[in-house]
């Protein structure tokens, strides 16, 4: 559920030279610029579909994203391992309800990625409302980061990345004003796990993906909470290629989850929200 695109055919990156040396170095990731035809090969040699996004930031840093078409003609062209979702900048207003609109028409996105740390804006701050409006209108899954980020660990001033917009609690309130749109909190939401946890089980259309981390960090809450009340809307995430599925699966596989939980987390929970399978 969680893959990133971070180079275009140009060969551009969609982060700074600063940023991105910061997460390659916080993550210790090797090969940290797949491009898309790598990416979907890389899955197909595991027998895997992995949702793609890219994040759009270009307000707050200046610098432009991978093409979010890229990503949906790569889509096209792999269907067996590529679903595609996109990135939208909430400061680009009008011109991104009309992004949003196209790309679910034209190309079949089924979601759109926010970062709300790179991005700099609160997920409840009413100019990204018309953007919820249209992806709510088109039945679009959203995706938020939430908690720590590693864009920008290390580095001075943390790259001018602020973590005080990734507090799940706003997305509480995007999930009450938007009652049908899907949501899925990326990330274990350090240090707001218990926030991220009483939207998911508040809010029927909230979902947690368990991306970004190493499962064997994962706060014991969020295990319990995955095993119980949860077990429907967890989802498997590597955040790739940040962190390697092969890593965090060998890792997932020592965690004290259900046998019964565990194919919901690998794959049927995912399958539902996509509407992949008739249940």
């Amino acid at each position: 559920m969680h893959v990133h695109a971070e180079v275009s055919a140009r060969g551009t990156t969609s982060l700074s030279a600063e940023l991105d040396s910061a997460a390659g170095t916080y993550f210790k990731a090797e090969h940290r610029h797949p491009t898309l035809p790598e990416i979907a090969a890389y899955y197909r040699e595991r027998r895997m579909a992995c949702v793609v996004f890219t994040v759009d930031a270009e307000s707050a840093t200046g610098t432009a994203p991978v093409p979010n078409e890229e990503i949906a003609e790569s889509a096209q062209e792999h269907p067996d391992v590529i679903i595609p979702f996109a990135g939208v900048d909430p400061y680009k207003g009008r011109a991104a309800v009309r992004q949003i609109r196209r790309l679910v028409a034209e190309y079949g996105v089924r979601g759109f990625k926010f970062h709300p740390n790179i991005q700099a804006f609160h997920p409840n701050d009413r100019m990204a409302y018309p953007l919820y409006e249209a992806m709510e209108e088109a039945r679009a899954i959203a995706v938020f980061h939430t908690g720590q980020t590693g864009i920008g660990a290390g580095a001075p001033g943390g790259g001018g990345i602020r973590l005080k917009y990734s507090n799940p609690l706003d997305v509480d309130d995007v999930a009450t004003d938007f009652p049908g749109m899907r949501i899925v909190l990326a990330h274990p939401s350090f240090p707001w796990q218990d926030e991220a946890l009483a939207v998911a089980t508040h809010k029927p259309e909230v979902y947690i993906d368990l991306s970004g981390w190493s499962p064997k960090y994962f706060p014991p809450q969020l295990v319990r909470y995955a095993n119980s009340l949860l077990r429907d809307k967890v989802l498997f995430g590597s955040d790739y290629p940040l962190l390697a599925p092969d890593r965090w699966l060998a890792d997932f596989a020592k965690l004290p989850v259900k046998d019964e939980v565990r194919p919901k987390i690998l794959k049927e929970n995912a399958a539902r929200l996509l509407g992949l399978t008739e249940e």
